[in-house]
């Protein structure tokens, strides 16, 4: 008895058993239409981002400004009290350097995705976003390092976080297309 018949009981079908079709086997084809609603604090922050702003909360209990912004302080346990517009640069808290693709297949010959948690300015600290890194060289990543948001064109921007193209080495000029 292997292990795996050891902890999940039952008998496994041979390759014989389905190359012969032993077993029935049915697929059903259904559409699924579904929604949701991203609540009052997610849905500002997404038409914030279609806008090319970043919107956090303040907690007035803790001092805290949190981005993305929620409507409940996880310190305090109370509600939020008001909407604060961030800037759109921070500084490197972590990031990864990765030669894999989203479906797991090795990026032969391509640079690296680079993927880094953001700490937003005018948040408060450790309060961020993880995100793509872009324009910058392995031998200027760091933690610490200053970067900026590059945006989508306006007329691109959907209200979501790809919005944001990625984050760059800071420049110090306009990053809004």
């Amino acid at each position: 008895m292997s292990s795996r018949t050891a902890r999940y009981p039952g008998t496994e079908i041979t390759a014989e058993e389905a190359r012969v079709g032993r077993y029935l086997v049915t697929r059903y084809e259904t559409e699924l239409k579904y929604s949701w609603s991203s609540g009052k604090a997610t849905s500002r922050f997404l038409a914030g981002l279609r806008d090319g702003e970043l919107w956090g909360r303040r907690c007035a209990g803790c001092g805290r400004t949190m981005v993305p912004p929620r409507m409940y302080c996880e310190q305090c346990f109370r509600p939020t009290d008001e909407w604060v517009r961030l800037q759109d640069t921070g500084r490197v808290v972590t990031y990864s350097v990765s030669y894999v693709n989203a479906d797991a297949s090795r990026r032969e010959g391509e640079e690296p995705i680079l993927v880094a948690v953001i700490e937003i300015d005018g948040a408060s600290p450790m309060m961020g976003l993880l995100h793509l890194l872009g324009e910058v060289s392995l031998d200027q990543l760091a933690v610490g390092l200053r970067v900026e948001a590059v945006w989508k064109p306006k007329r691109e921007r959907q209200g979501a976080i790809t919005d944001i193209m990625y984050f760059r080495p800071s420049r110090g000029g306009p990053t809004k297309a």
